[in-house]
């Protein structure tokens, strides 16, 4: 048993290593690193208390300044392109209007050119009626007047 019992310490129990490591890890640490541990978190407190009381309200207070004047830019921007907008409307209100009255107009004048065109087609109608009726009693004439040639 006594054999059973070393291999057993020997491949199991781990505390005697743990605990030389852990008497090593503490002695290290403190007799070698101890002041050079609490000298660098000294510093780190004094450039954190340094952080959270001087620099981080100054640049809370500069955010502000800037948020606040950009804030009032996109303002003024958000203003003229309100305003841009506004012209932009009238102008295309003002275009439709001209482009109706435009439409109405030549409208108007297609209409009035299209009654001139059937009025002088009318007319050239009549003109080649009278003309043609003028020409067929002018050979009906010049029929007589051959029939009287050719009697004889």
């Amino acid at each position: 048993m006594t054999y059973l019992g070393e291999i057993h310490s020997r491949l199991l129990d781990h505390r005697p290593i743990i605990q030389g490591e852990t008497r090593y890890f503490v002695k290290e640490f403190e007799e070698k690193r101890g002041l050079r541990e609490v000298r660098v978190l000294e510093n780190l407190k004094n450039v954190i208390q340094e952080t959270n009381e001087q620099i981080l309200p100054k640049c809370t207070e500069t955010m502000q300044d800037y948020l606040s004047q950009t804030l009032q830019r996109l303002q003024a921007a958000s203003h003229l392109v309100y305003k841009l907008q506004q012209k932009e409307q009238e102008q295309r209100k003002l275009n439709n209007q001209h482009l109706l009255i435009s439409e109405k107009q030549r409208i108007t004048q297609w209409e009035d050119f299209m009654t001139e065109q059937h009025n002088k087609q009318a007319a050239v109608d009549e003109e080649h009626r009278k003309a043609t009726e003028r020409l067929k009693e002018q050979y009906a004439e010049m029929e007589k007047d051959l029939a009287k040639f050719s009697s004889f």
